[in-house]
């Protein structure tokens, strides 16, 4: 089975029952059509970029499942046609993971073929001590010395 974002957009003015319930239908849609979910967030009330269908706001909700891909067009006909949905995307991220991982597996093979760092402190340069420095392509008389103050 592969792995889908689903992230669709409800209505600001929709109440929590209908939208909790509208939510509660898709995910069982998924279970019965043979998926299994992985999450569930509501994100909230949030502005969104530019206005869709007349809406400055919206509650988005992700969820996340796997499933097979039979699933993807009823369940894109049903947020398609539900009045509470400003719009909606799907995305497969099982590619997007196993690339993922693959780059993750690298980096630990190249961590440990890397040899330990040294336990030795790099030498430390107190710089208060330290002689002024003519600056590079300037005489040296150019270097004014510190004047102490007489008490």
């Amino acid at each position: 089975m592969r792995i889908y974002e689903e992230l669709f957009i409800v209505k600001p003015d929709a109440a929590d029952e209908d939208v909790d319930a509208f939510v509660a239908g898709i995910e069982e849609l998924i279970r019965s059509s043979g998926g299994v979910i992985e999450k569930t967030d509501r994100w909230g009330k949030r502005r969104l970029a530019y206005d869709v269908r007349g809406y400055g706001d919206g509650i988005y909700v992700l969820i996340v499942f796997a499933g097979p891909n039979t699933l993807i067009r009823e369940l894109e006909r049903r947020l398609r046609v539900a009045d509470l949905v400003i719009k909606y995307i799907t995305v497969r991220v099982d590619e997007e993971r196993k690339r993922l991982a693959k780059k993750q597996r690298i980096r630990e093979r190249r961590a440990q073929s890397r040899p330990a760092p040294s336990s030795s402190p790099r030498p430390f340069r107190n710089t208060e001590d330290a002689a002024p420095v003519a600056a590079p392509g300037r005489p040296e008389d150019d270097v004014v010395p510190a004047v102490e103050e007489e008490a």
